[in-house]
């Protein structure tokens, strides 16, 4: 068995640990010229814990970032966005992933924060540590020889191509205006535009659009790359990176600017919300297609308590709900919940759940009955249609945000 501890990341270890998680997940390490041309604050080590041998070597490596994340009824409570998992590969099973998992989630829990999520890179690491999948996106691909939108589909303002290296701010402050505006969605802090920003414009080649209101203020964009997509190597193809819009009319104006494009037979778009109307505003529905749907933002709830608190409820009958969590043992317990409110009871619950399908259940994309009749919680059918109809959500929820 390996000896090791878990403890926060060292000072100086900086490039080693950054360089080991980029070799765990088969990607090339930073480079000298990028390491002296960023900002320290990139790669800092606040938030990082590291699991280290007797003699110093790490092992393993955590991180995250502090945003808010929009929950059901606008409120925005805040979270940790766990930005990076590894261990080395020889020091797989070995407890050490359990170290870091806890060190984390106790950190996050003195830290005040009420949820911590994360995108997965495998699908059955992080139901253990209390993680369940919130949120779904689908991939979409539209034929835009055969897309054209129906008369009279609403549209605002003007979209213009610009340059995002020479006005850096310009697509933040997009962002900004665009808002958390639906469940699952989050904040993105400074920190993440500047270490993050190849998420947004990748590594050469991408185009950016920004939609600008008619004030002239920029209330959404899209970023996308042209490709080649047959075997003669024509560019006859776009990808989109990202694509957010204050409001559904910004948003089909974006699709409108992309279907204007000369030379381009087909469109392609990953991470987009599941139900993403685009079949409806087009005059031949089947030219948009969804080709994929898979998890998206893995949901950790750290303050049961207040993440019940935070988000509002259908109009039903309360349900006393029984949550186990054994990680953060202060979440289990029982809670009245309601259109009125939650409150923590002693009472026998009607509804049984553990924190990670309670995770499951919070930003509203999965029924309380489909969860019961697939065997992830206990409750009978009166109870699971009221938990039906106090935890679904109008919408579904989306996130939108790599990290």
């Amino acid at each position: 068995m390996t000896e090791f501890t878990v403890e926060r990341a060292r000072a100086g270890d900086e490039r080693a640990l950054f360089d080991l998680i980029a070799t765990a997940l088969h990607r090339p390490a930073p480079h000298d010229d990028l390491w002296e041309r960023c900002d320290p604050s990139v790669y800092s080590l606040d938030r990082k814990f590291a699991a280290y041998t007797p003699d110093g070597e790490p092992l393993g490596f955590t991180g995250s970032f502090r945003s808010d994340l929009a929950v059901p009824g606008g409120a925005l409570v805040p979270a940790a966005a766990v930005d990076g998992v590894a261990v080395r590969a020889d020091s797989t099973r070995r407890g050490i992933l359990t170290g870091l998992m806890d060190r984390q989630l106790r950190d996050c829990a003195d830290r005040g924060e009420v949820a911590a999520m994360l995108h997965a890179s495998e699908a059955t690491i992080y139901g253990r540590f209390g993680y369940g999948v919130a949120v779904k996106a689908a991939e979409v691909v539209v034929d835009s020889r055969r897309a054209r939108l129906r008369p009279g589909v609403p549209l605002s303002g003007s979209v213009r191509m610009v340059d995002p290296e020479r006005d850096p701010g310009l697509l933040p402050r997009a962002y900004r205006r665009v808002g958390p505006h639906r469940p699952g969605m989050m904040t993105r802090p400074d920190a993440w535009w500047q270490r993050g920003r190849h998420l947004v414009l990748g590594r050469g080649g991408h185009h950016a659009a920004v939609h600008f209101d008619d004030a002239g203020e920029p209330d959404g964009f899209v970023v996308y790359k042209p490709a080649a997509s047959d075997h003669h190597g024509h560019v006859n193809s776009l990808w989109v990176r990202e694509l957010h819009g204050a409001d559904l009319g910004v948003r089909l104006n974006l699709w409108r600017f992309l279907l204007s494009i000369d030379l381009i037979e087909d469109i392609h778009a990953g991470g987009r919300p599941v139900d993403e109307p685009l079949d409806l505003v087009l005059t031949d529905p089947r030219a948009f297609r969804i080709t994929d749907v898979e998890d998206s933002l893995w949901l950790r709830l750290v303050d049961v308590p207040a993440a019940l608190a935070a988000r509002t409820y259908g109009a039903a009958e309360p349900v006393l709900v029984g949550v186990t969590d054994r990680q953060l043992p202060a979440n289990s317990g029982c809670y009245r919940v309601g259109p009125d409110g939650v409150e923590r009871v002693s009472a026998d619950p009607e509804l049984e759940v553990d924190v990670e399908t309670l995770a499951m259940l919070y930003l509203g994309h999965w029924r309380a009955s489909l969860l019961g009749q697939t065997g992830r919680l206990g409750a009978n059918p009166d109870v699971l249609a009221r938990a039906d109809v106090l935890f679904t959500t109008a919408e579904p929820p989306w996130n939108g945000t790599g990290f």
